[in-house]
């Protein structure tokens, strides 16, 4: 990855931890809900993320939140935001800060 990709994904992930499950106070990234972040050559991204559970209540509003942060990003052409249930999200993808946060540890 080039060193200009590298840091636009760094500030990708910075954005993402700014974005919360409305039920959870820990940010969607920390929840281990961002499975991939890939940078087109052309600046497009391309964000493949999960939801705690498949009857999420917000399970329209977080994806557009999602690609309404990155999109503020100096550089970002578009943004698409795919759901996937492959791999199930479970509690072994949050990060220690998060299970820390949330009690678990």
């Amino acid at each position: 990855m080039s060193k200009d990709k590298e840091e636009l994904k760094t500030k990708i992930v910075d954005a993402l931890q700014t974005v919360y499950d409305p039920e959870i106070p820990v940010s969607i990234y920390e929840l281990g809900l961002i499975y991939d972040i890939d940078i087109s050559d052309n600046y497009d991204i391309n964000i493949t993320m999960t939801l705690t559970t498949p009857h999420c209540p917000e399970a329209q509003s977080i994806p557009e939140k999602v690609a309404d942060t990155v999109l503020l990003i100096s550089g970002v052409k578009d943004v698409k935001v795919k759901i996937t249930w492959e791999p199930p999200w479970s509690q072994d993808k949050m990060t220690e800060a998060a299970k820390l946060e949330l009690g678990l540890i």
